[in-house]
């Protein structure tokens, strides 16, 4: 098939993890996204998918659909009482369930590219270094030649493999930012999707008011520097529309919530003991550690840091019952931070259809861990920590992201308001001229000269 009233030959996506409003003013005020503010559109108020996880919200971007409809629901499968380093994550294409823009792509003869975008693993994209990480003994760099484009894995770490250290940033993003220039001079992918994850870990690691999380919006902009560059060198520019969009915001926390030892001091866990004084594991505030001795779980919750998910076991439905009791009763109690507790009839107003009992809602300055330990309130401010997270419903206060669409088919200097993050995969297609659809979002026509 040919394209119909294609706008550009090429999209380039810079997934800006964590680019929320907060960072707006001084992000567009550096010389490299305002340079693409006045050859396009822009939003500060563009709402993401409940959870605001990253996996769900990238699931989102490229299906066009509610987190009810692609059945990403999470960053991890529910894996009750597995250590989180120890977990599998949404890694893999065939999780989504649903159609993606890049797949869409090979009807029409174009070419897809991918650098660590989440929920791409054995996928159709052609030059694909996915998001996904070695567990156990398992050998990282085999993992992903396995999961993503094996030989272009292999030239990109011949290239640019010295530049990274592990994860840690900004080693990382710099590597992937160095990829990315060289293969949209040498591939000219028709759609290019890059994760960058930076500004994310910052805000993580030291809040979102930090001097760190200037310092990574400030590298940030000098990374799409170096990409704007490339697509000129490449002679493509004319033909290349960019959209920089954040995924979700963060919210600074000062209290994590360990729900599941609520539910333990119920008795409805399962079979759960704490270990002995002299065996016990002491966690960072000197804490002991419950243990499950045979896995026979009853209710378990899973934290998505500003809301979390409470599971039932099949056939446990009294203590189904008790645990929604006694969620709903801690919602009045100020120090567990519940503003909410979303029940299975509330799911699909939220645009999620889970196997989940219930949603639990954090109110701004709380956020919720799953480990199974005590205490059941850790004050990060006591302890000297400076954190943020997100999860939380995008409707919060100061909360949403943002995007920019910067190419010739764009209008200029054009500030508009609300997006949904359902629309951006309709609009990438009508960019590119293929048909896509049907999804829950809709080609933003109104952005186009």
């Amino acid at each position: 098939m040919r394209p119909v009233n294609q706008k550009a030959k090429h999209v380039i996506v810079i997934s800006y993890d964590a680019f929320s409003e907060d960072q707006w003013e001084l992000a567009k005020s550096l010389p490299n996204l305002s340079a693409l503010i006045q050859k396009g559109a822009c939003s500060s108020h563009v709402k993401s998918v409940y959870p605001t996880l990253t996996y769900v919200v990238h699931a989102t971007m490229v299906t066009g659909m509610y987190p009810g409809r692609h059945r990403v629901f999470h960053n991890n499968p529910f894996q009750p009482f597995v250590p989180e380093n120890m977990q599998h994550w949404f890694w893999y294409r065939n999780q989504i369930k649903a159609p993606t823009i890049y797949d869409d792509l090979k009807a029409y003869g174009m070419k897809s590219a991918a650098l660590l975008w989440p929920t791409t693993g054995k996928s159709a994209i052609n030059y694909n270094i996915p998001e996904i990480r070695a567990l156990g003994k398992e050998n990282q760099a085999i993992k992903v030649m396995k999961s993503g484009s094996p030989v272009y894995c292999l030239q990109m770490e011949k290239r640019f493999g010295k530049m990274r250290q592990g994860i840690r940033q900004p080693f990382l993003d710099d590597f992937t930012t160095a990829c990315a220039v060289d293969t949209i001079k040498r591939k000219k992918p028709n759609l290019f999707l890059i994760h960058l994850i930076d500004l994310d870990d910052a805000k993580h690691e030291s809040g979102t008011k930090s001097d760190e999380v200037e310092q990574a919006v400030h590298r940030m902009d000098k990374r799409i520097g170096d990409l704007v560059t490339a697509v000129k060198e490449a002679g493509i520019e004319k033909d290349t529309v960019f959209i920089v969009i954040g995924d979700h915001g963060q919210l600074d926390v000062r209290y994590k919530i360990r729900l599941n030892n609520l539910l333990e001091k119920h008795h409805l866990l399962g079979t759960v003991t704490e270990e002995n004084e002299n065996s016990a594991k002491k966690t960072s505030v000197g804490a002991e550690k419950l243990r499950v001795t045979d896995n026979a779980w009853k209710v378990y919750v899973q934290g998505a840091g500003g809301a979390a998910y409470l599971y039932c076991r099949p056939g446990e439905n009294h203590a189904r019952e008790l645990a929604l009791e006694v969620l709903q009763a801690a919602v009045h109690e100020e120090s567990l931070g519940i503003e909410r507790v979303y029940t299975r009839d509330e799911f699909e107003k939220l645009q999620i259809d889970s196997d989940a009992e219930a949603i639990i809602e954090a109110r701004p300055g709380f956020c919720f861990d799953d480990s199974v330990e005590m205490p059941l309130i850790v004050d990060l401010e006591h302890l000297g920590k400076r954190y943020a997270t997100h999860g939380y419903l995008p409707e919060k206060e100061g909360y949403h992201t943002n995007i920019v669409l910067s190419g010739e088919c764009m209008k200029e200097k054009y500030t508009f308001g609300p997006m949904d993050m359902v629309d951006l995969a309709p609009t990438i297609a009508d960019i590119l001229g293929i048909e896509f659809g049907p999804c829950d979002g809709h080609d933003r026509k109104d952005l186009f000269k």
